[in-house]
């Protein structure tokens, strides 16, 4: 067991929370496609509940990001973290009793909203507690690189865990698929258990919403880059599915593994040259894959789409949140990252039904237009940072 933390050791410590956090998000990952699959088949159920029922559990993370910043930031984010993990196990056993098909199908929903919910602070308390561990363990000028780590972990969850769990689905049925999503984040629980936690740093706190004032243009850069993620993790399976296109399960497998391969080779990067350069071009390629899936005429087209916006996605969120990191105060940084994620968060919530509604009336492609056009306009946001922040250079 691990009694101490040393600049020897701290990579290696990363990599055992890194594999506990792609455990753990396997039950986000197993469960994304599955759900508005599952849902669509019932009678009257259409793409926008479906939506919800994938949107409401970024709800709950919403609103729990304020209290995992302050545990975080109180108590450490190693407890942060494990507290999210066991809230993944729980969430997963009750989305399970979603499955019985003896229940109707009002309280089958219902159950899985509820499940939905609870994995939804899970994922918050997870993720803040990871950061918080992990920039502890690291030190605050690797941040880049402890966020990179950790959207590598979750986002090779999405690579797995779409095809995996749309091939549960079909194998176990969706209770099945949901203990699965139990299972891997207790196991996660059990590696995480010997790592230690960092110190924990004193200071005056700061109301939430003032923190929200430091960070809201890099935060709502962030939401808008992840109106298309969203989008694609909702709808490109259906999307498949309604095309009549082979490989309906490899749309969120190439995010996936685009999205890891950008951390590998370019992880280095926010902490090297700036977070505002990297965001830059990575909200441009995203734009780019948006846009080409909105108007592919083939599955290899939307294939090569879903890597672009995998590949431009990649890098936003280490990229700006190596700018909240530079202006908060070490004692604050566990509630600003859990602030500057609850802007992607809100994305993820609303896009879900939003864009449901949608595609009930103008079709899927449509929701990847979305998708682009906020990615642009997360760009020109982004632009005026970097003007902004050419400014002050001047001036200092």
């Amino acid at each position: 067991m691990d009694t101490s933390t040393t600049d020897d050791n701290a990579p290696r410590l990363l990599m055992r929370l890194t594999v506990a956090l792609f455990l753990g998000y396997m039950a986000v990952a197993l469960s994304l496609p599955v759900i508005a699959v599952y849902v669509t088949q019932w009678p009257g159920y259409g793409n926008m509940l479906a939506g919800l029922a994938v949107g409401i559990a970024f709800a709950s993370t919403i609103i729990s990001r304020n209290h995992a910043g302050q545990l975080a930031d109180g108590r450490g984010g190693r407890a942060c973290m494990r507290l999210g993990l066991a809230g993944y196990i729980l969430g997963g056993v009750i989305c399970a009793g979603a499955g019985l098909p003896i229940l109707p199908y009002l309280t089958r929903y219902l159950i899985l909203m509820v499940g939905r919910l609870v994995l939804g602070v899970g994922e918050s308390l997870t993720v803040v507690g990871m950061l918080g561990w992990g920039i502890g363990l690291m030190g605050h000028a690797r941040a880049g690189k402890v966020m990179a780590w950790t959207g590598m972990a979750m986002y090779g969850a999405f690579a797995v865990g779409a095809p995996l769990g749309l091939a549960l689905f079909h194998m176990v049925g969706f209770g099945g698929v949901m203990m699965g999503c139990a299972i891997l984040p207790a196991i996660g629980l059990i590696i995480s258990k010997g790592i230690t936690a960092p110190p924990v740093h004193a200071g005056r706190r700061e109301p939430f919403w003032r923190i929200l004032g430091r960070i809201w243009q890099p935060g709502c850069a962030l939401g808008l880059q992840g109106v298309g993620f969203a989008a694609l993790g909702t709808f490109i399976s259906v999307y498949f599915i309604h095309r009549h296109w082979p490989y309906a399960g490899l749309g969120l497998s190439c995010f996936g593994l685009a999205f890891v391969a950008m951390r590998l080779l370019c992880g280095h990067l926010p902490d090297r040259i700036g977070g505002v350069r990297v965001a830059l071009v990575s909200l441009g390629v995203e734009a780019v894959g948006q846009y080409l899936l909105w108007c592919a005429p083939s599955p290899v087209m939307a294939l090569t789409g879903a890597v672009l916006t995998g590949a431009g996605c990649s890098m936003v969120y280490p990229a700006l949140g190596v700018e909240v990191v530079r202006i908060m105060p070490p004692h604050l940084r566990g509630t600003a990252l859990g602030g500057f994620a609850a802007f992607q968060d809100l994305a993820y919530g609303a896009t879900g039904p939003l864009t449901g509604l949608l595609a009930d009336r103008t079709g899927y492609a449509s929701v990847f237009l979305v998708g682009g056009l906020c990615a642009t306009m997360a760009f020109i946001m982004t632009l005026h940072m970097a003007a902004r922040r050419q400014q002050e250079t001047i001036l200092e």
